[in-house]
């Protein structure tokens, strides 16, 4: 899975964006934090949810599951919201 190249990302402190172009189906900026935004730009090439949580797992000293959760809830959002290619 990966970002879908309709939508851009930008960062502005510890606040992420996800900014959809004219050619996005969905038209509304999405803000987030940074945990969203480090899932966000790994997004920007082809990933799978394993790999993003190492990826994370190797950033964050957080324990495995909670990352996991994370990054499950971040990507199911990204569904909804329609930014993503699968």
């Amino acid at each position: 899975m990966r970002l879908k190249a309709e939508y851009l990302t930008q960062a502005i402190g510890d606040e992420y964006l996800l900014i959809p172009t004219a050619d996005a189906t969905n038209q509304s900026l999405l803000r987030a934090n940074r945990t969203f935004g480090e899932v966000l730009e790994l997004l920007k090439t082809e990933s799978t949810e394993e790999q993003i949580v190492d990826a994370l797992c190797e950033r964050f000293d957080a324990p495995r599951d909670r990352i996991s959760q994370g990054v499950e809830s971040v990507i199911e959002a990204l569904r909804a919201y329609g930014a993503l290619q699968e």
